[in-house]
């Protein structure tokens, strides 16, 4: 049971790793891809093109939500009335 427990992990944290943001956009850019295959959308090198292109721009998208700067920060409300 060891084994299996520490096969499970090691192929969750090679996936997962350390963003599983990533591993998500890189399901949903196979899913697109599988999803022109199956409707005969393209050739066999347009499919590659456009995976290749799936899989870059998922990356960027997460790499654009990583890097994103933080919301400034808001002034604290007093709850004192001035008199």
């Amino acid at each position: 049971m060891k084994f299996v427990k520490a096969f499970g992990r090691f192929w969750y944290e090679f996936i997962i790793g350390d963003d599983p943001k990533i591993a998500v956009a890189v399901v949903v850019a196979l899913a697109l891809l599988v999803g022109a295959l199956s409707i005969g959308l393209l050739g066999d090198a347009g499919l590659a093109v456009l995976g290749g292109v799936l899989i870059v721009a998922a990356f960027a998208v997460t790499l654009i939500i990583d890097t994103r700067p933080a919301p400034p920060a808001r002034e604290p409300v007093s709850s004192t009335v001035d008199q």
